[in-house]
């Protein structure tokens, strides 16, 4: 089937495709067009990664937007959402609009009503719908990538309850679920009235195998042997590099990655003779945005051809790391497995050399899921860029490699199980569904959760209804909602919770611990954040016990609420806390970033994920002590302000200035430069010196805070040597590496 042959596509549509290179449509593509895609009928493929899925979801949403509809895309991670909102930028020739939201659970976006095609994370399209957004009813298309995610205990509730509201408020949208592995797809189908396209087609090759005694034995029963250099995964790198090929690399940890990515690089560098310049200058890049030992191991590796990929780095070196792989000038990456969650990090050759990982709930190692295998499995070979795709297991001997081969290749995934009926999960789902109206009464609440996932699947209907009746009962008794008789109607401060996307039982932690004090010191306030169910604490490691229990006795009057008995099981959780709330309070009094990853033992990237957390709690915390009357807002307030930007109290009014961070707040402050006021008025050369030279930073800057007159032109430039901590070139000018400067 041609693109020309495709109905219901406008003709801008049909030649925008085929000036991107498009013109015959790929076999499972011609089963979406056949089930009905382009004419509105939901549909769920479960085809292979490279195959193609993207263009059927462009299929549903251009034609869509042909009727006069909106789109709207649904990614897990917005590492995703922004990947797909570039790659669906394209139709803006064809006046085609789109946009993306990620964060910010309080905000409707009315901005995006304008939008054709809305990308989303499915958090923040839940928070959407309970914030009201007027342009959600005018959805007539629904994508949802990676639906197999259905089955993930963390993020598969929130996909599922957003999935049955968009369906509660229009029978007739079009869903169209995307997966390359998914057991039960057909169920998955029946439960969103859709068609289902299944197909093993790929447009190249992919053949899985397992290596063992210096060969890799593939499911086609061919054999490749691999010379022994070294050890297995640097032979079989070395294997696929002479071909000019690259390879992915995927271990159980963040400290394997790095060390592996260390060990490969002797391999990569005697490869790197036509990119070595351009890796040299990816690494000083690396370097120049990151003080870490952390970025400074990264650019070590990275300047002889290797990398490594986790969630301990910033997002730029991230992104970096991904971006020069796909153009190949990084010839292996390293990565813990969340890489295959949908990140576009394509290789000829992916090889996982650890097939378990630590499971911390369950004190052990434990296997990978078939599901997260094939997702790995996937990352090998894509159009355009290799002749074939190969995975690879590696086998520590002849009883694994046969126990590799029946758990793993050629397997069938697991089915994708809802794990919404837990109280965790339905805690938020339900009191989001009674304050936006999806359910008034105790029958229409149960009526509305019988159109979810968890109730097409389970056999045994009492267990929603024994947990539904627990979580209204919680709800109740913490006072987010009334019930009389038959009827629930949510209060006002349960209203509050729903909007600003909190845990209500993070609610109530943080509502007790804030009546229990009229001045709230700093700490107690980060403690009682850092020790609600939407924070993810720190760990207690080795020597940490004794630190903060210690701390604990000293600071135990100004923490907020009631601190569990010492040896109460929820004791190891308070110190937890109390370390986690540390790690706040250190950024905020600007200790450096490297000061903070070695103390905490944890990665930049670890830090901006906390941080974030963190600001959303204090914003989510104003809300409520308004709601509530207290007097500490305005003390949260400033907090947050402190959190969100890493400083002190006399830096917040500089920070506020675009292009001033945490770093170049305090250089200013201590040249004497404290508001924005002085930044207008004050010697431009006293304010160029502040920022070590940078005059393209300096204009801008000036510019930012409002001074008419910003060219430094008449300023003349000075020798390096003389300006303290001048960078060699104003090239280098966002080269100044914290987070706080990255805003």
């Amino acid at each position: 089937m041609n693109v020309d042959d495709i109905s219901d596509l406008s003709d801008h549509a049909i030649a925008l495709l085929k000036s991107s290179g498009v013109h015959t449509l790929y076999p499972p593509q011609i089963l979406a067009v056949e089930a009905g895609i382009t004419q509105g009928n939901s549909i769920v493929a479960s085809v292979p990664t490279a195959s193609g899925k993207t263009f059927i979801a462009e299929l549903a949403m251009l034609s869509t937007i042909a009727r006069g509809g909106k789109a709207l895309y649904i990614v897990p991670l917005r590492a995703l959402a922004n990947e797909k909102k570039q790659e669906f930028d394209r139709f803006d020739a064809i006046d085609i609009s789109v946009g993306s939201s990620t964060g910010d659970y309080e905000s409707t976006d009315d901005w995006l009503a304008t939008k054709d095609i809305i990308v989303a994370t499915s958090e923040k399209v839940d928070s959407l719908i309970r914030n009201f957004t007027p342009w959600i009813s005018d959805l007539t298309c629904v994508v949802a990538d990676e639906i197999h995610l259905l089955d993930d205990a963390s993020r598969g509730p929130t996909l599922e309850m957003t999935l049955s509201k968009l369906i509660h408020l229009n029978p007739d949208i079009q869903i169209v679920g995307l997966s390359a592995t998914i057991g039960n797809a057909d169920q998955i189908a029946t439960w969103l009235d859709a068609t289902l396209i299944e197909s093993s087609w790929r447009p190249i090759s992919l053949r899985t195998g397992v290596y063992h005694d210096s060969s890799i034995h593939f499911d086609d029963g061919t054999i490749r042997a691999i010379p022994k250099k070294s050890n297995p995964v640097e032979d079989i790198i070395h294997d696929v590099l002479q071909e000019d090929g690259s390879a992915l690399v995927f271990v159980s940890s963040r400290r394997n990655a790095e060390s592996a990515a260390k060990k490969i690089s002797s391999v990569t560098d005697s490869f790197t003779n036509k990119t070595k310049p351009n890796l040299i200058e990816l690494a000083n890049k690396v370097r120049e945005e990151g003080e870490t030992e952390l970025a400074n191991t990264l650019a070590s590796s990275i300047e002889m051809g290797s990398a490594f990929h986790h969630a301990g780095l910033v997002n730029n070196h991230r992104r970096l790391v991904e971006k020069s792989f796909r153009e190949r000038t990084i010839k292996v990456v390293c990565a813990t497995p969340t890489l295959a969650a949908g990140v576009n990090t394509p290789s000829r050759r992916v090889i996982v050399r650890d097939w378990r990982r630590y499971n911390s709930f369950r004190g052990g190692m434990e296997p990978l899921s078939v599901i997260e295998m094939h997702q790995m499995f996937g990352r090998a070979g894509r159009p355009n860029l290799d002749p074939y795709g190969e995975a690879v297991l590696l086998a520590s001997g002849p009883d694994e490699f046969n126990e590799l081969f029946d758990r793993y290749i050629g397997a069938e995934p697991e089915s994708v199980e809802s794990k919404l009926a837990v109280e965790p999960a339905l805690r938020t789902h339900i009191l989001s569904a009674i304050a936006t109206g999806f359910a008034t009464t105790t029958e229409g609440l149960l009526d509305f959760l019988d159109g979810t996932l968890y109730a097409a699947q389970t056999t045994n209907t009492k267990r929603l209804h024994f947990v539904t009746h627990s979580v209204l009962k919680y709800l109740e008794v913490n006072g987010f909602l009334t019930m009389s008789n038959n009827d629930i109607v949510a209060t006002k401060i349960g209203e509050e919770v729903s909007r600003i996307y909190l845990d209500p039982m993070s609610a109530a932690e943080i509502i007790y611990g804030l009546k229990s004090s009229e001045n709230p010191t700093s700490l107690s306030i980060y403690h009682l954040i850092s020790r609600t169910p939407d924070t993810y604490p720190l760990y207690l490691k080795s020597g940490d016990r004794e630190l903060y229990y210690q701390l604990a006795y000293e600071h135990q009057s100004e923490l907020l609420g009631s601190s569990p008995p010492e040896f109460d099981p929820h004791w190891e959780d308070w110190l937890s806390a109390l370390k986690t709330a540390k790690m706040i309070e250190d950024w905020t009094e600007e200790t450096d970033e490297e000061t903070i990853t070695k103390r905490y033992r944890m990665g930049p990237g670890d830090i901006r994920a906390k941080i974030d957390t963190a600001d959303w709690l204090l914003r989510a915390t104003e809300r409520l002590a308004i709601s509530l009357d207290l007097q500490s807002t305005s003390t949260i307030r400033n907090l947050q302000r402190r959190v969100k930007y890493g400083v002190k109290e006399e830096l917040l009014e500089l920070v506020a200035v675009e292009g001033i961070g945490r770093i170049r707040a305090r250089q200013l402050f201590n040249h004497g430069i404290h508001t924005r006021s002085d930044l207008r008025t004050a010697d431009k050369q006293l304010i160029l010196n502040a920022l070590s030279g940078r005059r393209l930073t300096t204009e801008q800057i000036l510019r930012n805070a409002g001074r008419k007159d910003s060219s430094l032109d008449a300023i003349p430039s000075r020798p390096f040597s003389s300006i303290k901590n001048q960078t060699p070139s104003d090239q280098e000018d966002e080269g100044q590496a914290n987070l706080g400067d990255f805003k």
